[in-house]
C-alpha cells in the first residue's frame, strides 16, 4: 500500500472575487473522487490545534470576500466615558442589543462585527463590515459613543505590489488578529445572512502541475500567488496552493 501512487486532485473556491486552487494527494481510503478531503497527519496536538487556527483563519478570509465589496462599509466604534466598560462579557452585551437595534431597522443587513481593546488606551472598542445600512443608521443606532470612522472597502487592494482588485484578505487578517485570549467565545459574530464561500467538487488531475506551472485562471481571473500551501511544508502531502483573483475591470463591483 506504501509503494502505491496516490491520485492527485484539484479543487476550486470561489469568494466574491478570488478564486484558489488547491492541488492535493487523494487518500487511498476514498472511494468517491466527489468525497475527496485533504488527508492531514498531526505529529502533535500542538500541531493539530495550528491547523484547527489556520482553517478558521482562512475561513474567515474567504467569507469576508465572499460577502463584501467596494459598497460595503468598514466602521469602528468607540464607547463614551457613560458608557464605557471594562470587561468583554460587559461588552459582548452591548454589541449583542447593537446587532439587534440594527437588524431591526435594516433586516437584510449582513454584518460581520469585531471587538478588541486600544493600544494606547486599553479601551474596548468595536470594528465592524456592513452591507445594506447607511451611515446615519450606523451612527443613530450605536448611541454608546463615537463612531470615528465609516468607509468603503477599497475597490483595488496592493499585496506586495499587485493590483489584487477586492481581495480582502489584508483586512479580514487584520481583523481576525484582533482577538485576544481574554475575550474568550468567537473571534467575530456574524448574521445569519452572510455568503459562504463555494467549493466545487473535487476533480482528478490530469496533468502534472508545480509553482512554475499552475493550473490555467478561471475566466476572467489572474494568477496572483503561487506556493507550497503553507500549512503543509512536507513533500509527502504533495499541496499546492494558487490563487487568483477577478481582473478589476471584470469584477461585478468595480
Amino acid at each position: 500500500m506504501r509503494g502505491k501512487k496516490q491520485m492527485k486532485v484539484k479543487r476550486r473556491i470561489f469568494s466574491g472575487c478570488v478564486c484558489e486552487q488547491i492541488i492535493f494527494n487523494m487518500s487511498e481510503r476514498t472511494k468517491n473522487i466527489k468525497t475527496a478531503e485533504p488527508q492531514i497527519r498531526f505529529k502533535t496536538e500542538e500541531e493539530r490545534e495550528q491547523h484547527r487556527l489556520k482553517q478558521s483563519k482562512r475561513h474567515h478570509v474567504r467569507v469576508v470576500n465572499a460577502t463584501f465589496n467596494p459598497q460595503s462599509l468598514y466602521s469602528t466604534l468607540t464607547l463614551d466615558n457613560d458608557n464605557e466598560v471594562h470587561t468583554f462579557n460587559e461588552a459582548r452585551r452591548l454589541r449583542d442589543n447593537y446587532i439587534r437595534r440594527l437588524k431591526y431597522a435594516v433586516p437584510n443587513a449582513q454584518i460581520m462585527i469585531y471587538m478588541g481593546r486600544g493600544k494606547k488606551t486599553d479601551r474596548i472598542h468595536f470594528h465592524m463590515l456592513s452591507n445594506g445600512i447607511d451611515e446615519e443608521t450606523i451612527k443613530s443606532k450605536w448611541g454608546m459613543g463615537e463612531v470615528v470612522r465609516i468607509d468603503n472597502l477599497k475597490a483595488r487592494n496592493f499585496y506586495k505590489g499587485v493590483d489584487c482588485g477586492q481581495d480582502y484578505t489584508g483586512l479580514a487578517d487584520y481583523l481576525f488578529d484582533h482577538w485576544k485570549a481574554e475575550q474568550g467565545g468567537h473571534r467575530w459574530k456574524q448574521t445569519s445572512n452572510v455568503v459562504q464561500p463555494e467549493r466545487e467538487t473535487p476533480t482528478a488531475v490530469k496533468r502534472t502541475y508545480s509553482e512554475r506551472k499552475p493550473p490555467k485562471p478561471p475566466k476572467g481571473y489572474k494568477l496572483v500567488l503561487t506556493e507550497r500551501f503553507e500549512d503543509y511544508q512536507s513533500k509527502e502531502y504533495g499541496y499546492l496552493y494558487f490563487r487568483y483573483v477577478k481582473i478589476p475591470s471584470v469584477c461585478g463591483h468595480s
